[in-house]
């Protein structure tokens, strides 16, 4: 019964953090972003190391993805992400924040 009791919370505490992984797959994002490597433009992991200090880093990455950005990481600009919404932005971005 602790074995299931364990797996169930192991579960539960996994699930959103892929959700979201899901979400960022969905809305292209994972193809210039990985969670913990370098590809066209910086790991979310570097993203999150960078922002952690930042109490506003939450808005400021949610109007990032939504309306592009460039000269923070480089010089290859961050598109503008017109596919996503304001509370997928804001999902997308506390998730990027997380990632440790």
């Amino acid at each position: 019964m602790k074995r299931v009791l364990l797996a169930l919370v192991a579960a539960a505490a996994v699930a959103p953090a892929m959700a979201d992984q899901a979400l960022a797959s969905a809305k292209n994002c994972m193809t210039c972003h990985a969670v913990d490597k370098k590809l066209v433009g910086p790991s979310f992991k570097d993203v999150a190391a960078k922002y952690a200090s930042d109490k506003t880093a939450g808005d400021k990455l949610a109007a990032k993805i939504q309306k592009g950005g460039s000269g923070v990481w480089g010089p290859v600009p961050m598109p503008a992400n017109t596919q996503v919404n304001d509370a997928e932005a804001k999902k997308l971005a506390a998730w990027v924040l997380s990632q440790k």
